[in-house]
Parts: C-alpha cells; sequence; structure tokens
C-alpha cells in the first residue's frame, strides 16, 4: 500500500475506504474501476463475484496514483466511449460521455435520408469521435486529424483493435497553419470537439494537471479555435452535409453568432443533463436556430 494509506480486507472493504479517502462525488466509481482492473475483469463481474474476495496487493500502486490526481483512465490505460473501449494515454483528451451527444444528434439528422459516406474527425484524440461513427455507419470511410503524433498513434491503434483501420485515415495536420484542408475533399459529417476552455478555468487538478493543455484550453474566451474553424467549415461540407461541433455550457450563443457570421445554420443539442453540448451546423444563410 502507499506509504500513507493502509487499506486491508475484503475487496468491498477495501473499496468502501477507498471511496472514502478519494474526495470527489465519483470516488465509489473510480475505487470499483481501479479494483476491477487489477482483478483483470470488468467492473459488473466484479461486483456480481468478487466482492468478498481478499483485495489483492496490485490495488496499492495504482490507489497511491489516484491519490495525486491521476485519472483512472490514465492509470488503467482506457475508457468507454459509446460502447466501445479504447486506449487512452497522456496524449489524447480522455472521452467523456458528454460527447456521446454529438453521435446521438448525427444518428438522428441522418435517421430519415441517406447515411453519411464520408466523415471527417476535426481534432481527432484518441479517435473516439470518428471511430464509434464509423460503427454506427459501416459503408462509411473517415479521415482524422490531430497536430499531435502520439495522439495520431493511440488513434491508430484503437482503429485496428477495432477492426477500422482500413476504413480510418490518420493525418497529422493543425488547423493553425495554412493548408490544412489541401486534399481532403468534402464530407457529408464533419465532428469536432476542439479546445473550447477559457484560459482562467477553475478546473479539477485530475484534468489540469495531468490532461493535454493543447486539447483543452483556447484563450481567455474559450473560443479561439472556433474562430479559426467556422470561417472554414462551408468548403469542407457536401451540399447535404453537416458539421457537429462540441462547446462549452456557456458558449452556444457565440458559437453561433460566429456560424450566423459565416453563413451556417446552426441548431443547439443539449447532452441527457440539459446543458448546451453540440451546435449542428449546415450550409445556408439564416437566423441561427436552437432547441431551447
Amino acid at each position: 500500500m502507499s506509504d500513507a494509506v493502509d487499506l486491508k480486507g475484503s475487496v468491498g472493504e477495501v473499496i468502501r475506504e477507498a471511496a472514502s479517502l478519494l474526495d470527489v462525488e465519483w470516488g465509489r466509481i473510480d475505487a470499483e474501476l481501479l479494483m476491477a482492473h487489477v482483478l483483470g475483469c470488468s467492473r459488473s463481474a466484479m461486483l456480481l463475484h468478487h466482492m468478498r474476495d481478499p483485495a489483492p496487493d496490485g490495488f496499492a500502486p495504482l490507489f497511491a496514483r489516484r491519490l495525486g490526481h491521476e485519472p483512472v483512465a490514465y492509470i488503467t490505460g482506457s475508457a468507454e466511449f459509446y460502447g466501445l473501449e479504447l486506449k487512452v494515454t497522456p496524449a489524447v483528451l480522455i472521452p467523456r460521455g458528454d460527447s456521446e451527444t454529438l453521435i446521438d444528434a448525427a444518428q438522428d439528422h441522418f435517421a430519415t435520408g441517406e447515411p453519411p459516406q464520408r466523415i471527417l474527425d476535426l481534432g481527432t484524440g484518441s479517435g473516439a469521435l470518428l471511430l464509434a461513427a464509423l460503427c454506427q455507419w459501416p459503408e462509411a470511410d473517415g479521415v482524422a486529424l490531430d497536430a499531435s503524433m502520439p495522439a495520431l498513434r493511440v488513434a491508430q491503434c484503437n482503429a485496428t483493435k477495432l477492426g477500422l483501420a482500413e476504413r480510418a485515415k490518420f493525418l497529422r495536420r493543425s488547423w493553425r497553419r495554412d493548408g490544412w484542408r489541401r486534399d481532403l475533399g468534402q464530407f457529408d459529417l464533419v465532428l469536432c470537439n476542439p479546445p473550447y476552455v477559457e484560459d482562467d478555468a477553475s478546473l479539477d487538478p485530475c484534468v489540469r494537471e495531468h490532461e493535454p493543455g493543447s486539447a483543452l484550453f483556447a484563450g481567455p474566451e474559450g473560443l479561439d479555435d472556433y474562430r479559426i474553424l467556422l470561417p472554414q467549415i462551408a468548403p469542407l461540407l457536401t451540399r447535404d452535409g453537416i458539421a457537429i461541433f462540441e462547446i462549452g455550457s456557456t458558449q452556444h450563443d457565440a458559437v453561433a453568432a460566429l456560424a450566423q457570421n459565416q453563413g451556417l445554420e446552426s441548431t443547439l443539442r443539449r447532452d441527457l443533463n440539459g446543458h448546451p453540448r453540440a451546435m449542428i451546423m449546415s450550409q445556408g444563410v439564416g437566423k441561427g436556430k436552437a432547441n431551447r
């Protein structure tokens, strides 16, 4: 165990005590995920079959890392997104359930029409958005861009593990540099979870101290990357194509205005908690729309 913490007993007892030491509301889940990882089984299998077993020694060093604010996903090396188990490392942002809103929105949009044939993921990170989309539309191909080569290696690994490597192309490109759109062509669906956190935002130490700042921060208002990208979206879209961008919970009006200034029509999509989460944009001239 950690020099400062001595946890002994059954799996269930150690999980309870570990959760009490983590000063976060999701401490119980974190402790369960770490324990299941050490046991080499799923969390559900552990809860059903192993809670009275002796706690394994391997839990100690991992829990010590979590006490130091390291995210569970980086400790275990994996995270779940839209039913997919993805490899993650400190080179990529940890996929979050709120981002699944983008895939839900895309599914709703294409439910009554032709499915997308070409999908673009801007700032792919772990590849979560693109790979989830390719799983939804088996006939589609995808292109993913990221400025980070270590991130692209993670995304490529995930594509290979999921059997999607032949349908996904990964390119090292930064939208902050001229020429990033060269030879990409047009897409029926563009997905993007850009950096959108204000530079001085108050963040949990798990996030600020461990996740890549280049994937988080976007200037004093968190809008820098929207200002770069939105003027360049229309040429990437097919006639009936859409772009879906993740946004911060207070940014919907600002992003809608930026889209309108570029002749893009926009619709707001909220996440399961009712918070503004995604802007769905298409070509056209008109007043931005929002589902309130």
